[in-house]
């Protein structure tokens, strides 16, 4: 079974990235920018056979159209690496950022293309936050809608129930993945309990693609959707669970040592999705379809090259 890894990065190599390099059992794809310090990842291919960095050059020769819908300077471009991933064959495909710290047991409790028993939470609710119904019940995932919080979980019956796994997203110890007012308020440090893990839901939940695994055909129907702020991987999440693909959350498998951030811009960045979350899911409940009336028209273009080019 072919796996590899898929993250860009415009920072210099990261103590994580060197930490993934060593897994000789998975390959690697960095995607690179504008403001990548290109030498020093050319230097990190040349001495390591799993990695394979994607340069200004290979990708305007390889991914041209999606490429220029996209622009540069954009976190988005990992979608190249996704591509690129696809066309190579790979199985298995983890989408990873470059300050999230690999853990010991990062990696080697794939759950993808199994059928497997997960604490199942049934719930009415539209959607459900897999934090709150951990030891951290007072945080929430980012892209939950907040005109829920309110009524968060509340309404949910815990069973055991096996179903079969699309998408592993592994939960992160340190800084977790919460949005910019949840942040602003508790400024977290977090280790997340095991015994909570894995779990699942009948109804949309936000996961995100910082450190998360993908069966193939997956990755197909899932793209970190740009040019919507820091909604671009939660919505895509949605998406692709609007399609019948099974999410599965599993323990903490890294540590994220976050790199520094302006809480006030992601803050503004996040507006979208404390706007329109809630009345996306509604829409994506009744059909898949409904989520290019929720996007730009450049957006709607990039999603249409990535769902019909791989």
């Amino acid at each position: 079974m072919k796996k590899i890894i898929v993250t860009t990065t415009i920072y210099n190599v990261s103590k994580a990235l060197k930490e993934y390099v060593k897994k000789k059992d998975w390959d690697i794809i960095i995607v690179g920018d504008k403001k990548t310090p290109h030498k020093e990842y050319k230097e990190l291919e040349k001495n390591n056979e799993n990695v394979k960095y994607l340069d200004i050059e290979y990708q305007e020769e390889n991914f041209k159209e999606l490429s220029d819908l996209l622009g540069w300077n954009s976190i988005d471009r990992r979608n190249l690496g996704f591509l690129e991933a696809i066309k190579n064959n790979y199985d298995i495909i983890a989408s990873i950022d470059d300050d999230n710290i690999p853990l010991d047991n990062w990696g080697t409790n794939l759950l993808l293309g199994k059928e497997i028993e997960v604490y199942y939470y049934e719930t009415d609710s539209l959607c459900f936050d897999p934090i709150g119904v951990t030891n951290y019940k007072n945080l929430w995932h980012r892209g939950y809608p907040i005109q829920e919080l309110h009524d968060r979980n509340k309404n949910y019956k815990i069973t055991r129930k096996t179903i079969k796994v699309d998408v592993q997203a592994d939960f992160w110890n340190g800084d977790p993945d919460i949005d910019a007012v949840c942040r602003l308020e508790h400024k977290p440090m977090c280790f997340f309990d095991d015994k909570y893990f894995p779990l699942a839901t009948n109804t949309f939940s936000p996961f995100n693609s910082q450190n998360t695994f993908f069966t193939r055909e997956a990755l197909k129907k899932y793209m970190a959707i740009p040019f919507i702020g820091r909604m671009d991987d939660i919505w895509g999440g949605y998406y692709l669970e609007s399609l019948g693909f099974n999410v599965v959350y599993n323990k903490a498998s890294v540590f994220q040592d976050r790199n520094i951030q302006n809480l006030t811009t992601n803050m503004i960045n996040e507006y979208l999705g404390y706007e329109k979350t809630l009345e996306l899911l509604e829409e994506l409940k009744k059909n898949s379809e409904n989520i290019y009336n929720f996007l730009p028209e450049k957006t709607q273009k990039c999603l249409l090259y990535y769902l019909n080019n791989n």
